[in-house]
């Protein structure tokens, strides 16, 4: 038996010190993707053994050839041992995301045509007690012959089928770890989960655990996620993190939590360049709040949102609109058509706008673009103003309606304690009276909201605007007409000589008999 310098035999098994690891032990390996390095606290501790397990088709050989060539860049020998996979295709699936795996040590340990044969098989002996052994022992050896720092094994599923019993399976993977103690090496175990009944045995045993899932909503594109299930001694980013696979590996979008970020921001004041609409909010709107844009399709909603867009970039400010419902043509014809210009802005760069396909995106992937965005990593000044019109196209991205409000409430936050002004758009059911329901009720998330109405009278349809919420200061309560033409918004007197407006069908009052 070879015993490594360093190491004992103690009680028929190798022993080792752990002093002997803590040098190896200071500096975290990079696995190649930041993002994950990011939720992991800053990679992995090496010569440790991790568990990545996940269905078929939800990222783990992606994901383990981006660690292993990370090693190659750094230098090291790295080695991919597959029982499923034939090398052909390792290179087929390397190829499509323009990976070239020189320098990948790949072992094949994959059935063989004579082992097919009848008159090959074992009678003598259970032919998973022979397989196992053979199969343990050319994994050996081949770690042997390279004596790699990184090491991915593809897939235990494999090593469980042989084994055929939980306890052989038990063994064989615990003897796996400790040939691996004091060999310099940072190992993957990849599980497919495809032999059946759900096993936390290997869970048990690994330093780490990485979990990918695959969802498939009922409309749309599938949706990735993964989860850090466990990582000893470790401080990590827990929860699902969305991510996909395009070409170049995987994307990784962590999951924003906003007490990470903060910035010194200014105590100062938003205009919307129309006095009225200024004075309704008691000045202005406080730089790092969120407003709420509220009321029926038509009304209005979008525009006011475009006039503090043009305003801010006519400061020299940078905003960002996410558009849901519309087309960007459609949306400039329109901004056009009221005299919003919203293509001057665009013209100088300060005015960003990203029409977003609901069935395509994550919520995890949009708040990792508005991330970039807002802090700069885009190869632009950050933004000061966020537009999402509409809150109900961002709703119906969310595959699990219920967690809409936890995940928009950190955005907020978050976006808050950077200072960036955010205007959510949400269009409610219905048209008059008080019979205005909205998909979710968030208005208690925001610190402004703006309520828009129609109102008929003498025939003719009207628009509305009031100021119902402003949690920083005054702000005016009265109702005002609110009129969209050619030359841009306009806000009328206040609607003193009515009464019941917010029902959709006011009456007169005559003041001058109160």
């Amino acid at each position: 038996m070879k015993v490594r310098k360093g190491s004992r035999i103690a009680g028929g098994r190798a022993s080792y010190d752990a002093n002997d690891m803590d040098d190896q032990n200071s500096k975290l390996i990079k696995t190649g993707i930041a993002e994950l390095n990011d939720i992991l606290g800053g990679g992995l501790r090496p010569n440790r053994v991790y568990l990545l397990h996940g269905k078929p088709g939800s990222g783990k050989t992606t994901l383990s050839l981006q660690f292993l060539l990370e090693g190659i860049a750094g230098g090291e020998k790295v080695l991919y041992v597959t029982l499923s996979e034939t090398r052909q295709e390792l290179i087929s699936a390397a190829a499509s995301h323009g990976f070239s795996l020189d320098g990948v040590e790949i072992v094949e340990l994959i059935a063989e045509d004579s082992d097919l044969d009848p008159d090959s098989q074992y009678t003598m002996y259970q032919p998973s007690e022979i397989e196992l052994t053979v199969t343990a022992k050319a994994i050996m050896d081949a770690i042997e012959k390279v004596n790699p720092s990184r090491v991915v094994i593809d897939s235990l599923s494999e090593i469980k089928l042989i084994a055929q019993s939980a306890l052989r399976f038990r063994r064989q993977t615990l003897a796996l770890k400790q040939f691996f103690t004091g060999r310099d090496c940072t190992v993957f175990f990849l599980d497919d989960k495809t032999s059946g009944d759900e096993d936390l045995q290997v869970e048990s045993i690994a330093h780490g655990v990485i979990s990918l899932e695959q969802l498939s909503p009922e409309y749309g594109a599938e949706r990735r996620r993964l989860k850090v299930s466990k990582l000893r001694g470790q401080k990590y980013r827990g929860g699902y993190h969305d991510f996909t696979i395009v070409r170049g590996g995987l994307e990784v979008y962590p999951r924003i939590v906003a007490a990470e970020h903060f910035a010194d921001v200014s105590p100062d004041t938003i205009k919307s360049g129309i006095g009225e609409i200024d004075a309704l909010l008691g000045g202005g709107i406080d730089r790092g709040t969120s407003s709420l844009l509220l009321g029926p399709a038509g009304v209005g909603k979008s525009s006011l949102a475009f006039q503090y867009v043009v305003e801010a970039a006519i400061n020299g400010d940078r905003s960002v609109v996410f558009s849901f419902d519309e087309r960007l043509d459609t949306m400039l014809k329109r901004a056009d058509g009221i005299g919003i210009g919203l293509r001057d802005g665009m013209s100088k760069g300060l005015i960003d706008i990203r029409t977003v396909d609901p069935a395509e995106l994550s919520p995890g992937e949009f708040a990792h673009r508005l991330r970039l965005v807002t802090e700069g990593k885009d190869g632009k000044p950050g933004v000061k103003i966020v537009v999402i019109d509409s809150l109900n196209g961002y709703l119906n991205a969310m595959p699990e309606e219920r967690f809409l409000t936890a995940q928009l409430h950190e955005l907020l936050t978050y976006l808050g304690h950077l200072g960036v002004t955010t205007f959510l758009v949400v269009a409610q059911f219905g048209l008059l009276g008080n019979a205005m329901t909205t998909a979710i009720d968030t208005s208690y998330l925001a610190d402004n909201v703006i309520l828009f109405r129609y109102f008929e009278t003498n025939g003719e349809v009207r628009q509305l605007i009031s100021v119902v919420k402003k949690r920083s200061g005054h702000h005016e309560r009265t109702l005002r007409e609110f009129s969209i033409g050619s030359t841009g918004l306009s806000i009328g007197p206040p609607l003193s000589n009515f009464q019941g407006v917010l029902t959709g069908t006011p009456y007169k009052v005559d003041l001058a008999s109160q």
